[in-house]
């Protein structure tokens, strides 16, 4: 794969002037003023840093900037700013986090003699592969299908809604109050980027 970012020189931030100043604050938020833990206990939250680090590939040395997945979702349920739905063989998502976290640390336990938290990244990794290559349909009594759902919900939706994912993929932003001009397939903004490598997106068909 060739080396470089996809869209080379581009900063989502740069645009943050056009946005309204509600937006402005709600992006800049996730950057610098994510609020203190709520929902979980401290060992929750140890557990689910690393469980949503390994659902989206985040593997960052000490130090290093990373996006505070597990800090965004610890809000949302504090929050209790949910879906709006759930499967009616799920309990409500704040419990079903907390079973689920817990029953990962059982897991843990029973086949690393350690909690999740304190495994290595590719123990960690090989257990949740455990968790999801299974043809077992229910896990610690909850549907296996319906857990993996939940965990890969919140994950993405928090990953996705940090600036530094938006660079990475080439999203420009809020659109308000400025807008769009030019719409239609492969037309740009001014202040948009043309992917540098579109043989990195799978969704073309071409991805090598």
């Amino acid at each position: 794969m060739t080396d470089g970012p996809r869209f080379p020189g581009f900063d989502v931030l740069a645009q943050s002037s056009h946005w309204d100043d509600f937006t402005r604050a709600v992006v800049l938020d996730r950057l610098h003023d994510l609020p203190a833990v709520r929902f979980f206990t401290p060992d929750q939250q140890a557990t689910l840093v690393h469980l949503v680090d390994q659902l989206v590939g985040q593997r960052v040395e000490p130090g290093e900037p990373k996006v505070e997945i597990a800090r965004m979702i610890d809000s949302r349920l504090a929050e209790r700013e949910t879906d709006g739905w759930r499967y009616d063989t799920m309990p409500p998502d704040g419990e079903a986090w907390v079973r689920t976290l817990t029953a990962l640390d059982d897991d843990a336990s029973a086949a690393f003699g350690a909690p999740f938290a304190e495994l290595a990244w590719d123990d960690q990794h090989e257990l949740i592969e455990r968790f999801r290559s299974s043809d077992q349909p229910h896990w610690h009594g909850l549907p296996r299908s319906a857990v993996w759902s939940l965990w890969t919900r919140y994950a993405a939706t928090a990953f996705y809604s940090h600036p530094a994912l938006w660079n990475e993929i080439g999203f420009s932003g809020p659109a308000y109050p400025r807008g769009y001009k030019n719409l239609g397939v492969d037309k740009r903004e001014p202040f948009e980027v043309r992917d540098a490598h579109p043989d990195r997106d799978p969704l073309r068909g071409d991805a090598r």
